[in-house]
């Protein structure tokens, strides 16, 4: 064993929310990713809003010593969790507290005391579910008689991310349709002459391609070679593509190293930068 080596560090990490979780579990995570080789073991603990709930928690955390983060509001619930975590020797942080202190010294407002504020029905949510139903009846090229009435249309060769990114930005309140590019087939009409909507072109690097459509092939028990996966068919199909985005004008991301958080981020940029010609090289 080389002197140097170092093992991966495991820990648990308590996630302790009187709403979803689903803030206090992505800041979390963003936080951990800035380590390497450091594991976290998540204890996730959503909707604590009672003292009996809370001393479950306190007891399962007790289990398994590690670190506690919290979004607790209410303030005797936060201070019986921190007296708990005083008793155990454990540390224990609001992971908001920092920045909403700030933001409350800045504005001079004082502190809203509700819990889930963040989800309240308001327009806001309303407008999210309706862009959720539009990506599901314009997924994969359904609805294309129906594009004008989207905030964005992604294009792109099969397995290039268009329905989860679509999903995502539903989730951020934007319309998102898609349409597929299956050759040699020309894409719809509608889509060429869409006007006053923005089309975006998702591309991919033909080896990174093949190996997404062979792991689908395999999860679907498919294991028989075809021109879906032949190295230089994909190559044509990914040339093709990038043709028709040129002659067209649209702007092109390149998701080959992109997740569909990031991907999504760069339409909203382009969305919110203008239209034209943009290559977002990944």
């Amino acid at each position: 064993m080389a002197p140097n080596t170092r093992f991966a560090t495991y820990f648990h990490l308590h996630l302790v929310s009187d709403s979803t979780g689903e803030t206090l579990n992505a800041m979390a995570r963003a936080a951990c990713a800035r380590f390497n080789d450091v594991l976290e073991i998540e204890h996730i603990y959503a909707l604590v809003r009672s003292a009996p709930q809370l001393e479950r928690v306190l007891k399962e955390i007790a289990e398994a010593p590690g670190v506690v983060l919290h979004t607790i509001v209410d303030q005797s619930l936060r201070d019986a969790l921190e007296a708990g975590c005083q008793k155990l020797e454990m540390p224990c942080f609001g992971a908001l507290d920092p920045l909403v202190s700030a933001l409350s010294w800045y504005l001079g407002a004082p502190l809203s005391t509700r819990v889930g504020a963040q989800y309240s029905l308001d327009n806001d949510y309303f407008n999210r579910m309706d862009a959720l139903s539009y990506a599901l009846g314009h997924d994969d090229g359904q609805g294309t008689q129906d594009l004008q009435s989207a905030d964005v249309v992604l294009v792109g060769v099969s397995r290039t991310s268009k329905t989860p990114t679509c999903i995502y930005l539903a989730h951020r309140g934007v319309r998102a349709a898609n349409v597929p590019l299956v050759s040699p087939s020309e894409p719809p009409i509608s889509l060429k002459t869409l006007k006053g909507v923005p089309v975006v072109g998702l591309t991919v690097s033909p080896d990174r391609l093949v190996q997404i459509r062979r792991n689908r092939l395999r999860s679907l028990n498919e294991g028989r070679d075809s021109s879906y996966v032949d190295i230089d068919m994909v190559r044509g199909e990914i040339v093709a593509a990038r043709r028709l985005f040129e002659r067209q004008g649209w702007p092109v991301i390149d998701v080959t190293r992109r997740s569909v958080e990031e991907t999504a981020a760069a339409v909203i940029n382009i969305l919110s930068g203008g239209h034209g010609q943009v290559e977002v090289i990944g």
